[in-house]
């Protein structure tokens, strides 16, 4: 499983709300849904929130292995 949770702790280091995402970068509020969730996104998003936050990959997102996978 894709976890954001490591997005939050950038943006707050970084000084930047989801109001600013929406309101000075133009994310939409369903991708904010979509992060808060852990549903998934594009890379090309991820592309964009990397820089928008001047930061890297892993400082947006961290894999968490599912015990309930089927992928075995």
């Amino acid at each position: 499983m894709i976890s954001y949770a490591p997005l939050y702790q950038t943006m707050k280091a970084k000084g930047i709300t989801t109001y600013k995402l929406v309101n000075q970068y133009h994310l939409s509020c369903s991708l904010l849904d979509r992060l808060k969730h852990n549903k998934p996104i594009s890379t090309v998003t991820l592309n964009d929130l990397c820089t928008i936050l001047d930061c890297r990959v892993e400082d947006v997102l961290v894999y968490c292995k599912d015990e309930n996978s089927d992928l075995d």
